[in-house]
């Protein structure tokens, strides 16, 4: 014979259900958000700033982390070594800034870029 153990937690699951207090939640009924979409690695990022209303989407610290890692995608549009130079320049800056806690958002571990190593990807993609 099996015996059956109910645990705190779902004793009180239990009874909430027998009192209806899951009926006519909102949202019965509707598929989940995003449901069968492809999965978004910054899914929690895009949460936080719909929950939070945070004004111009994420906070300044993560959209400095997505510059960081798209601007290998983002050199060819430089047409100049020094316009390179002076993106990474900001970069750095702004990235120094937000390791002291200046910048509004979540702290940050992104390191310094190496403009040397940069200009040298840029001179490969041109």
């Amino acid at each position: 014979m099996a015996s059956w153990y109910e645990s705190h937690i779902d004793r009180q699951i239990r009874e909430a259900q027998e009192r209806g207090e899951f009926d006519n939640l909102p949202g019965v009924g509707r598929p989940l958000p995003d449901h069968g979409e492809l999965y978004d690695e910054d899914w929690w990022i895009k949460d936080l700033a719909r929950r939070e209303r945070l004004p111009g989407g994420i906070p300044p610290t993560l959209r400095l982390r997505r510059e960081v890692e798209d601007l290998p995608e983002a050199l060819p549009k430089f047409k100049t070594e020094d316009s390179v130079r002076r993106a990474v320049a900001d970069l750095n800056t702004r990235i120094e800034r937000a390791k002291r806690g200046l910048i509004e958002g979540p702290p940050t571990i992104l390191r310094p870029l190496d403009a040397d190593e940069i200009v040298a990807a840029w001179r490969r993609a041109r």
